[in-house]
C-alpha cells in the first residue's frame, strides 16, 4: 500500500521506530508458541485479535506474524514431490534475514500485505481522529488481488478500537466473507470498544505483560542509551512500548508533580496546580498536556487501587503515603474510581473541542479537592 510522508504514522508511537522496523519481540513466547500450533495443524483461524495493555508488543507480532505468512508456504502445501521429503513444519516465526520479505513489509511494498490505519482528514492536512469508511473501502479493493507468490495475503489493522461506526460495519463484512488465503491481525488495545459481532468472528491471542528483564531489552532495542528510571519502569507496568512514551514526555516529573498536589490538597495556597496547569498549556506543549491528562489518569487509578488493598509496586518515594490519607478504605478507593472516569472522560472532550488547557486542568483539580474534601474524616 502507498504510505503518505507528509503526515505522521498514525499506528507509530514516537520516539520508538514503526513496529514494522522491529526485529525482535521479547516476553511473548506463549502467544507466539499458539499461532504457530495452529499454523502447523493446519487450523489457522481467518482472523487473529491481538489483545493486552497499549505498550507490550501487539501491533509487533502482528509484524512478525505477517512476515512469517508472507514467506512460509501454509502446511500441506508442498509435500516434496514423488521422490522428495515433505519439508520440516516451522518450529519459529522467525524468517531468513535475508528473506525479501523483509525490506518488502518495511517498505510497505509488499503485494500480499495491506495495512489498515487511520487515514488523512477530508482536507488532508492532519490523520483523521477515526478509523473511516473510505479506508475500509481500500481495504476491500486489496482483497481482489493477487496475493504472493504461495497466495497469501495479510491485512494488518492498527488499531481496531479506533474504527467509526460505518467503517466498522464495513469491515465486519470482510470477516463475514472472508477472502481465501487472507489473514487478518487486528491489533485491539480495548477490545471491548469493537462490535461483539467483530470479536465473536475472531481468535484471541492475549498479549502478556514483560518482566522487567523483557522491558529492558525490548526499550534497548528501541534504543541502546535510554536508561530507564525507577518511577518510569513502574508506570510503564510491563509495557516497554508505554515505558518509551513515558520517556519521552517526561511522564516520570508530571507523575511526581501531581502526586505533589495531592499531597497539598489540605494546603488551598499551594501553587502545584498552577505549575501543572501553565506546563501544559505553554504554546507547543501538545505532547505535554496529553501527558498530563494520562499521568492525572494514572494517579487516580493508581490511587483507588491502593484504597481497594491491591498489590503493587512504589513507583516513587512517598506514593503510599500520599494513598493513605487519601484513600484509606474501599468505599474512598470507589469514590476516587469514579472520579477518574469522571476527569478522564473530561480530558477527552476538552481535546475534542479545544478547551484552554490551563482551565481544564484548574477545573480538574477542584473537583480532586472535592473528593478529597468529601473523603475526610469518614471511617
Amino acid at each position: 500500500m502507498s504510505d503518505d510522508t507528509q503526515l505522521p504514522e498514525p499506528d507509530r508511537s514516537l520516539p520508538a521506530p514503526h513496529p514494522r522496523h522491529t526485529r525482535q519481540v521479547f516476553g511473548q513466547d506463549r502467544a507466539e508458541a499458539e499461532f504457530l500450533v495452529a499454523f502447523t495443524s493446519g487450523r489457522k483461524h481467518h482472523a487473529w485479535l491481538l489483545t493486552g495493555a497499549r505498550g507490550v508488543g501487539k501491533a509487533t507480532l502482528a509484524w512478525r506474524i505477517a512476515r512469517f505468512l508472507l514467506a512460509t508456504p501454509p502446511v500441506g502445501d508442498d509435500d516434496g514431490g514423488l521422490f522428495g521429503d515433505a519439508p520440516a513444519k516451522p518450529e519459529t516465526l522467525e524468517i531468513p534475514q535475508n528473506h525479501p520479505a523483509w525490506p518488502q513489509t518495511e517498505a510497505l511494498s509488499h503485494p500480499g500485505l495491506f495495512l489498515l490505519r487511520r487515514g488523512p482528514n477530508d482536507k488532508g492536512d492532519k490523520l483523521s481522529a477515526q478509523l473511516r469508511i473510505n479506508e475500509v473501502r481500500r481495504a476491500r479493493n486489496f482483497t481482489q488481488m493477487a496475493g504472493s507468490d504461495h497466495g497469501a495475503r495479510v491485512m494488518i489493522v492498527d488499531a481496531a478500537d479506533e474504527m467509526n461506526t460505518e467503517a466498522a460495519n464495513a469491515f465486519l463484512k470482510m470477516l463475514e466473507e472472508p477472502p481465501e488465503d487472507m489473514t487478518i491481525l487486528l491489533v485491539s488495545h480495548q477490545p471491548a470498544r469493537l462490535l461483539p459481532t467483530i470479536r465473536s468472528r475472531c481468535r484471541t491471542l492475549a498479549l502478556a505483560t514483560l518482566n522487567e528483564d523483557d522491558v529492558t531489552r525490548a526499550v534497548a532495542q528501541t534504543d541502546p542509551d535510554i536508561a530507564l528510571d525507577d518511577t518510569t519502569r513502574v508506570l510503564a507496568a510491563g509495557a516497554p512500548g508505554e515505558a518509551v512514551r513515558l520517556l519521552s514526555v517526561g511522564g516520570a516529573e508530571i507523575y511526581t508533580a501531581w502526586l505533589a498536589y495531592f499531597d497539598t490538597l489540605e494546603r488551598p495556597e499551594s501553587d502545584q496546580l498552577l505549575k501543572l496547569a501553565d506546563a501544559a498549556a505553554a504554546r507547543g506543549a501538545e505532547a505535554r498536556l496529553d501527558a498530563t491528562f494520562g499521568m492525572l489518569n494514572v494517579a487516580l487509578g493508581r490511587l483507588a487501587l491502593f484504597g481497594a488493598g491491591a498489590t503493587m509496586a512504589e513507583a516513587t518515594d512517598g506514593e503510599f503515603a500520599t494513598f493513605a490519607k487519601l484513600c484509606p478504605t474501599p468505599h474512598a478507593a470507589r469514590i476516587w474510581a469514579q472520579t477518574q472516569q469522571e476527569l478522564n472522560t473530561r480530558a477527552t472532550r476538552a481535546r475534542a473541542v479545544n478547551l484552554d488547557p490551563a482551565a481544564v486542568i484548574l477545573d480538574m483539580g477542584h473537583t480532586i479537592n472535592q473528593t478529597a474534601a468529601s473523603q475526610r474524616g469518614r471511617p
